[in-house]
């Protein structure tokens, strides 16, 4: 709870991981011996302000979620909501089995383990002034725009460009309103930001260090094991 205001966490882990070629989803995954989801639940669960948790997972995969609660426990108090057919549906669908009582939604990616918590709870004080914000990288290369794959439209201003992280926290009556807003149009956005920003709304950029990575190919897995050591 902030200033009166009570938090809940969405942990996003429904997603195929597709890139991981792995027979199960990468959330499961172990790095220092521990599953990632476990790692990234401890990390919000250690947050001052969080004060209730929403696990969003595949069906098929809620017997690996029970082995994680069985074996590591959740202190917070928490519901499991299963995701729908792309991640906006399941972040969705954990929005409507959220408890009324609720005034800040934090959503995070279940496969970001290594998120600072003092991050989490900066995003959630900003959240808590501005209505909207999330964690960003400055970019570090190059980028280059292409139409077509092949060749190079143009090259935007490094200085202007962040890479945007999760977790993305919001006051509750935005991100509804944010998401009716969508479903009503029919506008799939590739973040929660994107559909903040299509309804209107400015987001706040919390900057992040490069830590906060999102474990998603076999080579994030290397990553991983290096960021824990170096812990």
């Amino acid at each position: 709870m902030i200033e009166g205001k009570k938090v809940c966490a969405i942990i996003a882990a429904a997603g195929m991981g597709k890139r991981m070629k792995h027979s199960i989803n990468k959330q499961f995954l172990e790095i220092d011996n521990k599953p990632i989801l476990a790692h990234t639940i401890d990390k919000i669960e250690n947050s001052k302000y969080v004060d209730y948790i929403i696990l969003l997972i595949k069906q098929n995969d809620i017997h690996y979620l029970g082995e994680i609660i069985n074996k590591y426990k959740i202190s917070l108090p928490y519901k499991i909501v299963y995701g729908g057919e792309e991640r906006q549906d399941s972040i969705n669908n954990a929005l409507n089995h959220m408890p009324d009582d609720f005034d800040i939604v934090l959503t995070h990616d279940g496969a970001r383990p290594f998120v600072d918590v003092a991050k989490i709870d900066l995003a959630i004080e900003t959240a808590l002034k501005s209505g909207a914000c999330c964690l960003a990288n400055k970019v570090k290369d190059t980028i280059k725009v292409s139409y077509n794959g092949k060749q190079v439209a143009y090259t935007p201003n490094r200085s202007e460009l962040f890479a945007v992280q999760t977790p993305q926290v919001f006051k509750k009556d935005i991100l509804l309103a944010a998401y009716k807003q969508a479903y009503n149009e029919n506008y799939y956005g590739t973040d929660d930001c994107s559909l903040v920003e299509k309804y209107g709304k400015k987001i706040e950029l919390v900057l992040n260090d490069y830590k906060n990575i999102k474990i998603t190919t076999p080579e994030d897995l290397i990553i991983a094991e290096a960021l824990v050591e170096e812990n």
